[in-house]
């Protein structure tokens, strides 16, 4: 009982208001008081958490909705897909290639894979070698349009490259001879030098610690530094600007840390050409062409040509169709000190290139090189970036076959060139991967802020640059790889960004479990690397996928 009189005999059962005059402290709140209060906060909550929800769906469709594809394909419709792409339907579909739909397969790929048997005949469909629905003879057509172009460039840098290691032998000698006599060396031959010794193409670098030791890992390459960004100029130009880069020596481990210089690349050009030519060496006897295996022989390159070969090749390439010597100096000097730089640069790598797998004996180590000197012929003004050696070698393991893993390696590199320093695309996979982890995992994501902010996602570097091949046994790139080839046109895109989601979001409570920061993590999975369960990873970024467009959809 209240011992305010005018209260407890003035007041009203239905009103809650003190009567006027009353400034006791009432020690009762009326239950429906009470009850009124409750529901006023219930309402204002719900309509914050709607107005919440309303606001995350404006930044879902804002920040994610370019990343995947509106159009959602079940995987259960026509009939389920989960088996993939199996030699039995491959055949239905070769017999009668006009009553299956491009979309149907694929579709069978994105959610079941490629049989490994048929995937030396599949692959070429998928990177656009060939288009489907094509008959026998237009297929015949390419590939013979493929292997002459391909013989035509082996010929067209194998006769730059003879000049380049005579010229070579010739710096050597004047070196020795400079040395010898006790007099100065030419500037030239120093610059010359100095080029060699100080342009690198690498963009791992390692930071294990100072003591760690290095082994070879199984299945794949002995050497998986890790990545940083190396600012390459878009094309080496006479005045010799500069290569901002973090070099190192392979370290032989699956690496510790990875860097990105964002400032760096964001200048340079975002876009690489798909094929640009050097000029071509006139007078080239066609009586005389090299096949695929070029002047090499089958047991593979030796170190350096004798002095007679190069005579001899310098001696046939010299002459045209009708005896007139062709003129050597329409190779300009910068251009044969980048082809020069470039042949050194794949040597390196190749020699190192998953040297551990079965596949890479010398013979085919050599028709690596030359798919890849090839290659990089074609595009002078990009050049070789350490990696492509790790986008090439998976093709020719499945294909088998020197012209074929050429042109699809070409159209491979129509994408995957923009995630090199040259091109623009890596800084802008962290920046969709920050939006994609903050808006699907916000917990996680406020842990890495607090935890040395590390949300630019550098340790996702290597996995976008080589479409996570470094992270993987072989058998599992190739299931990997052929998914995210036909999943632009099924689902997402960008769907190697849901692929390093749902690498984060397997190991999401070991994470946040040891509250690991900037180092842990990048330690952390390189220690995993060629152990994660891929089948596992890829149902998660699929499941990541089929969740953002259902929340643009608003379902």
């Amino acid at each position: 009982m209240s011992s305010c009189l005018s209260c407890s005999t003035g007041g009203s059962s239905a009103s809650f208001e003190l009567p006027p005059g009353c400034t006791c402290i009432h020690d009762r709140i009326p239950l429906k008081m009470l009850c009124q209060n409750m529901k006023r906060q219930i309402v204002s909550r719900a309509f914050y958490g709607w107005l919440a929800y309303c606001r995350h769906l404006s930044t879902v469709r804002t920040h994610l909705s370019a990343l995947v594809n509106h159009n959602i394909v079940p995987p259960d419709k026509p009939c389920e897909a989960s088996g993939g792409l199996t030699r039995d339907v491959w055949s239905k579909y070769q017999k009668d290639c006009k009553n299956y739909k491009e979309l149907e397969l694929l579709r069978l790929v994105y959610y079941g894979g490629v049989e490994h048997e048929i995937r030396k005949e599949v692959w070429p469909f998928l990177l656009g070698h060939y288009k489907f629905g094509m008959s026998k003879k237009d297929m015949t057509q390419i590939d013979e349009k493929i292997t002459a172009r391909y013989e035509q460039v082996m010929r067209e840098w194998k006769a730059c490259e003879v000049i380049v290691k005579q010229r070579e032998k010739e710096t050597q000698s004047a070196i020795l001879a400079k040395l010898s006599s006790g007099s100065s060396i030419d500037s030239h031959v120093l610059r010359l030098i100095h080029r060699d010794s100080t342009l690198s193409n690498e963009v791992f670098m390692s930071v294990d610690d100072p003591d760690g030791g290095g082994q070879d890992t199984p299945g794949g390459g002995s050497d998986t530094p890790t990545l940083t960004t190396v600012v390459t100029p878009a094309a080496l130009a006479p005045d010799e600007r500069p290569l901002v880069e973090f070099d190192s020596p392979d370290s032989g481990l699956p690496s510790s840390r990875n860097y990105s210089v964002a400032s760096g690349h964001s200048q340079i050009l975002s876009s690489i050409e798909d094929s640009q030519s050097m000029e071509e060496e006139p007078g080239e006897e066609p009586g005389e062409e090299q096949g695929p295996s070029g002047i090499m022989g089958e047991h593979g390159r030796q170190d350096s040509l004798s002095e007679e070969r190069l005579c001899g090749q310098l001696d046939r390439l010299a002459t045209g169709s009708e005896g007139v010597p062709a003129s050597f100096s329409s190779y300009t000097i910068e251009l044969l000190d980048t082809v020069a730089l470039n042949l050194h640069r794949i040597d390196k790598d190749v020699q190192r290139c998953d040297r551990n797998y079965y596949y890479f004996t010398p013979a085919n180590l050599e028709k690596l090189r030359n798919i890849m000197c090839s290659y990089v012929w074609e595009h002078l003004q990009v050049g070789y970036v350490q990696g492509m050696c790790d986008l090439l070698a998976p093709l020719m393991v499945i294909l088998q076959d020197e012209c074929l893993a050429y042109s699809c390696f070409t159209q491979l590199m129509k994408r995957m060139s923009h995630n090199f320093p040259s091109g623009g695309a890596m800084d802008t996979h962290f920046a969709n991967m920050r939006s994609l982890i903050q808006i699907l995992d916000s917990e996680l994501f406020e842990l890495m802020q607090q935890n040395g902010d590390y949300t630019h996602f550098y340790f996702c570097y290597r996995w976008f640059l080589l479409d996570f091949k470094r992270e993987l046994l072989y058998e599992d790139v190739f299931a990997v790889w052929e998914v995210i080839w036909v999943a632009a046109q099924i689902s997402s895109e960008h769907f190697v960004l849901f692929i390093a989601l749902a690498l984060v979001e397997v190991y999401r409570e070991i994470i946040r479990d040891n509250n690991m920061d900037f180092t842990d993590i990048i330690k952390f999975f390189n220690e995993m690397a060629e152990r994660h369960d891929v089948q596992r990873i890829l149902q998660i970024a699929r499941e990541l996928v089929h969740k953002v467009q259902t929340l643009i959809e608003n379902k």
